[in-house]
C-alpha cells in the first residue's frame, strides 16, 4: 500500500497484519481524491475506522491541514502510530482510540471537519441496529456537524439505498466494481 499523490507520494505504508482491514483499492482511492483535490488544500479531515491510515495519509499529502483518525483494533492502532512515524507527521495527525460512531471524537484540531471519511467495516453493514446506528452517525454528522462540509462513505456496490441517508441530504453515488462512493452532503434546503 502506498500514497498516490502529493507530498508524500510513492511512500509505503504498513499494512495491518490478517484479514481484519480491508484497504481500499488504489484504483478507487485515485478516483475518489481527484474529485476532492479542491477541498483539501487546509482542509480538517476526519478519517473514521481508519484502519492503516490510507485514506486520512493520503488527504495530509494533498494538502489537508489536519487529520483526526479515529480505530478501535490495536493492531491497527499500532500501524496507525507507525505510519504517522515513518512519514514524519505526528503533529499534524491525532490517532484516538475509540467508537468512529461516537459523536464527542468527531472533532478535528478543536472544529468540525470539513471532509469526513467513512470506511467502515463491511459487516457492519448487515441488517440490525449497527447499520442504522451508522446510518444515524452519518445524518448528523452531515447535518448537524458540518456546515459545507463533505461525507464520503465507501460501501460494496448495489447494498445501500439513497432512502437510508434520510431526508436533508444531498447524495451522488460513484460505482467502481463491486465498490461504491457515496458522496453526502447538506442538502441546500436543509441548511439552516
Amino acid at each position: 500500500m502506498r500514497i498516490i499523490a502529493g507530498e508524500f507520494r510513492g511512500r509505503r505504508l504498513e499494512a495491518v497484519p490478517g484479514e481484519g482491514t480491508r484497504p481500499m483499492l488504489d484504483r478507487i482511492k485515485e478516483s475518489l481524491f481527484s474529485t476532492l483535490q479542491p477541498r483539501l488544500e487546509g482542509a480538517r479531515v476526519l478519517d473514521l475506522f481508519a484502519g492503516t491510515g490510507g485514506l486520512g495519509f493520503e488527504a495530509l499529502s494533498r494538502g489537508a491541514e489536519a487529520v483526526r483518525l479515529i480505530e478501535r483494533q490495536p493492531a491497527a492502532l499500532k500501524v496507525l502510530r507507525s505510519n504517522a512515524a515513518q512519514l514524519g507527521i505526528t503533529e499534524r495527525v491525532e490517532i484516538l482510540r475509540g467508537d468512529a460512531l461516537d459523536s464527542s471524537l468527531w472533532e478535528v484540531a478543536g472544529a468540525p471537519p470539513d471532509l469526513v471519511l467513512f470506511d467502515s467495516p463491511y459487516p457492519l453493514l448487515e441488517q440490525g441496529p449497527l447499520r442504522r446506528r451508522m446510518f444515524e452517525a452519518m445524518r448528523s454528522l452531515v447535518l448537524e456537524r458540518m456546515q459545507q462540509g463533505l461525507l464520503v462513505f465507501h460501501s460494496p456496490r448495489r447494498v445501500v439505498l439513497a432512502s437510508e441517508f434520510g431526508p436533508g441530504t444531498s447524495l451522488e453515488e460513484r460505482e467502481y466494481g463491486t465498490s461504491s462512493l457515496w458522496y453526502v452532503q447538506r442538502a441546500a434546503e436543509a441548511a439552516p
